[in-house]
């Protein structure tokens, strides 16, 4: 069984800065895609950025390139977000997964493991 834990969210301003984290328990970490996705109310949750099991890979939706990085730490078996620049439109619960299935990096039905999500609120 797979657990991630995400952490790191809160109450920012416009301009700030976050860092999200997302610990993952289990040994085949290090052997898969992982993501970032986020959901606003009203809304459906959509890809922010994902990583590849070797971290010399990156992708970002285009609302965040050069202002979100994602990178892991493979031997700590955790994935981070660092978010700068911080906007009202990013406020969202994020969420991390694992990208087990057959599929894209950018599709969530391609992830087979979530974790609880982390509140990401940014005020004008």
């Amino acid at each position: 069984q797979v657990q991630l834990v995400e952490s790191g969210g809160g109450l920012v301003q416009a301009g700030d800065s976050l860092r999200l984290s997302c610990a993952a328990s289990g040994r085949t970490f290090s052997s898969y895609t992982m993501g970032w996705f986020r959901q606003a109310p009203g809304k459906e949750r959509e890809f922010v950025a994902a990583i590849r099991w070797s971290g010399s890979t990156t992708y970002y939706t285009d609302s965040v390139k050069g202002r979100f990085t994602i990178s892991r730490d493979n031997a700590k078996n955790t994935v981070y977000l660092q978010m700068n620049s911080l906007k009202p439109e990013d406020t969202a619960v994020y969420y991390c997964g694992r990208n087990g299935r057959t599929g894209s990096y950018f599709d969530d039905r391609a992830y087979d493991y979530w974790g609880q999500g982390t509140q990401v609120t940014v005020s004008s």
